[in-house]
């Protein structure tokens, strides 16, 4: 077996076998596992849509024992304020009785962190996080902390026909790699639900990475995935395709988009792309793994105009009809 193909089940195998152990809690929402894992080793962030209730918030704390990572959780209300994010300077006494302002970090300093219903905090607290989430680090009183590592935000939010919620401004949804919708579950799904969670016994989840430096070395592995160029240029077009003034005329994105995806949206297919390869055990990227990544990498980055809002229609529509294309 060469280096490459040894890479390559490794990979698979160390993700599968957290995928497993998430199982063991989270039922029937098998795509959103693997899309959660999928954004966790490409070291990018996940947003998760769904009404309250379906085991978004028990399947990231599933993640953090799963790898071992430190996680806090951060429940967003609208009388949230930024300090209560990042921390803040106090001022500190010693023995002597002199004075000096001392950092506290907030809950953001951790591997995982989970943002539980973003949107219904105000737009000042929710850009708390942008400087964190793009930059690895945050700024306190002119002082710049920076992150451990891994970080990855993990948000939850309600979706915005919910009373009390706040919409995420665009700036703020293309820092996430992936957008997840979270299903409601089927009749035998909600059964298997009740048998783990009103039975005296709760599934036990193992540990199978141990340390932060296994997560950063797999993150390394995926990107040294080779990519060919022909590949590449189906995402570029991919991207392109979702911005009306690329698009073609009659399409979807032509007559209802007023923004298409950002590069970021090509970066985050190119990553989940040579993740995909690596799971079906290749150690090359083909255009299925591009198209696979699609959806929960570009419908957060697709903005709708007024007359597309109007007649009802989805950016997953948009995408679907591009790929068909």
């Amino acid at each position: 077996m060469t280096d490459a193909a040894q890479q390559a089940e490794r990979f698979r195998s160390t993700f599968t076998r957290i995928a497993d152990e998430m199982r063991k809690l989270i039922v029937g929402q098998d795509d959103v596992i693997e899309g959660v894992l999928t954004a966790f080793f490409a070291g990018g962030h996940v947003l998760l849509e769904g009404v309250p209730g379906l085991g978004k918030t028990m399947l990231v704390r599933t993640l953090g024992e799963a790898v071992d990572l430190q996680f806090a959780r951060i429940q967003f209300t609208p009388d949230l304020m930024p300090a209560d994010i990042v921390g803040t300077n106090i001022i500190h006494g010693d023995e002597q009785g002199r004075k000096a302002f001392q950092f506290r970090p907030g809950p953001i300093f951790s591997n995982l962190l989970l943002a539980d219903e973003i949107n219904r905090a105000t737009p000042k607290t929710q850009s708390a996080l942008l400087e964190a989430m793009q930059e690895q680090h945050v700024t306190v009183g002119g002082v710049t902390h920076p992150l451990p590592q891994p970080f990855l935000v993990l948000a939850t939010q309600n979706p915005l026909e919910m009373e009390g919620t706040y919409p995420l401004p665009e700036a703020q949804l293309d820092r996430f790699l992936f957008k997840l919708k979270v299903r409601y579950p089927d009749a035998e799904e909600l059964h298997t639900i009740l048998d783990r969670t009103t039975s005296a016994s709760a599934p036990h989840i193992s540990k199978v990475l141990g340390n932060a430096s296994d997560v950063l070395a797999m993150r390394e592995a995926v990107r040294q995935v080779p990519l060919v160029r022909e590949v590449q240029d189906f995402a570029v077009r991919l991207v392109l395709a979702t911005h009306p003034t690329e698009a073609r005329e009659g399409s979807l994105a032509k007559k209802f988009v007023r923004y298409g995806a950002s590069p970021r949206g090509a970066q985050a297919l190119i990553l989940a792309g040579k993740i995909f390869a690596l799971l079906d055990g290749r150690y090359h990227v083909a255009k299925a793994d591009i198209a696979k990544a699609a959806p929960a990498a570009l419908r957060h980055r697709i903005i709708l105009n007024f007359e597309g809002e109007a007649e009802g229609k989805t950016s997953d529509e948009v995408i679907t009809e591009i790929l068909a294309a």
